[in-house]
């Protein structure tokens, strides 16, 4: 495997001479099974090269995260110029020492409740709800429960003055209008649902107040076209991330996608032949169609021919370094804010939906209608539309010129 990596005689000698070969050279075999590139894998070779000597030195068992930190730190030490190697030193000795079962793993974090919690996250998914749907009630549930396991308590126990302090102190620190109301909507279900479980006073669920939240209170907030133009030519180079997000930015630009609608494509989701795109949509449950635009097809085959890993994954973003996994989340937020940082676009919200914000504030600019708009996002309803009437510039200064007469 060394061979594969290194042309150099004397750079495979020095690995070969290193403690811990064998399992260095096993992980290594692994990472390439799993679709990883000559360049990543070279700083994996290299990371956990210098992490053997720290393991070669161990008791036979578990090692520790802090164990290996305190190594790098030290050896960055000796090698000041190595200063920015801590994190990938981490990062790789510690998925090796996983790879090898000798990494001690950090004891499971307790949930409180995490019966209740369970079966609350189970009923909402047999009510169809999105998964992002589900995975947002669960995590406010989850707050209250942690908040109120301090008690020492059987939730049996619980009270609406309990629920009515949690919320006073949470609004009091840093919850707005709209996160409070948002919180008080899982709490509902929550409580109704235990409340039907027997497991709580029902009365709790129709005690929780709600704040007022006006129909479309808020402005939606994205980068202008223009902006966005430049956002993704800033992209437009041969570094393989960029590569990579330049498709993901024409996607969230283009067709507004959601963030995780973008990480669930697939390749079986491209027509090729017919130049279409299919999207799955998970808060309608269905699939959606778009024609394939030059730009998009352009940007996704490049991504698809020169970069993509190979894997036995169909979604079509990956992860660059091994192990090699579908896009999680957290890569695509900072993709987006990565590009926003490098051209200095300042915006209060700066992740993958102030791309889509942009997508439906720019087809109402070219005149097309609230309904049309809501087809295109996929919205559910015209009403999740309408708050993009606001931002409709020019139609409320052409509101502005119509002659009142005699009423002023």
């Amino acid at each position: 495997m060394l061979e594969t990596l290194y042309h150099r005689p004397c750079t495979v000698a020095r690995h070969r001479r290193a403690p811990m070969l064998e399992e260095r050279e096993e992980y290594l075999s692994h990472l390439a099974a799993e679709g990883g590139r000559r360049r990543p894998m070279m700083i994996a070779a290299s990371s956990v090269l210098v992490m053997s000597h720290l393991v070669s030195q161990m008791p036979d068992g578990p090692i520790s995260v802090q164990a290996i930190e305190e190594f790098a730190a030290r050896w960055v030490r000796r090698k000041p110029w190595e200063s920015s190697a801590i994190a990938r030193l981490v990062f790789y000795a510690t998925h090796w020492l996983r790879f090898l079962g000798r990494l001690e793993e950090p004891p499971p974090t307790t949930v409180p409740f995490a019966d209740l919690l369970a079966d609350f996250a189970e009923a909402l998914r047999l009510r169809e709800l999105a998964p992002a749907t589900i995975a947002g009630y669960r995590y406010a549930a989850s707050y209250f429960l942690t908040w109120f396991s301090h008690k020492d308590l059987p939730f049996a126990s619980v009270s609406l003055e309990d629920v009515d302090a949690y919320r006073a102190e949470k609004s009091s620190t840093s919850w707005n209008r709209r996160s409070t109301f948002t919180s008080a909507k899982c709490l509902i279900a929550l409580f109704r649902h235990a409340g039907e479980r027997g497991w709580c006073n029902p009365a709790i669920a129709e005690g929780i107040e709600t704040p007022c939240l006006y129909t479309h209170e808020g402005l939606p907030i994205g980068p202008s076209w223009e902006q966005v133009q430049v956002l993704i030519e800033s992209a437009n180079t041969a570094s393989p991330v960029d590569i990579r997000d330049r498709a993901m930015l024409l996607l969230l630009a283009v067709y507004g996608l959601r963030s995780g609608e973008v990480r669930a494509l697939r390749l079986d989701d491209i027509d090729w032949e017919n130049e279409l795109i299919s999207v799955r949509r998970p808060k309608v449950r269905r699939s959606q169609q778009y024609p394939l635009t030059r730009p998009v097809g352009d940007a996704i085959l490049r991504y698809v021919r020169d970069v993509r890993p190979r894997s036995r994954y169909r979604e079509v973003f990956l992860t660059l370094i091994a192990p090699i996994r579908p896009i999680s989340a957290a890569p695509l937020y900072y993709a987006v804010r990565r590009h926003l940082d490098k051209l200095g676009i300042e915006l209060p919200r700066r992740g993958p939906h102030c791309l889509r914000h942009a997508c439906a504030t720019r087809l109402l600019g070219e005149g097309l209608s609230i309904e049309e708009i809501g087809g295109h996002l996929g919205h559910r309803s015209v009403d999740a539309t309408q708050i993009y009437a606001k931002v409709d510039l020019a139609g409320l200064r052409e509101v502005a010129r119509f002659d009142l007469g005699g009423l002023l």
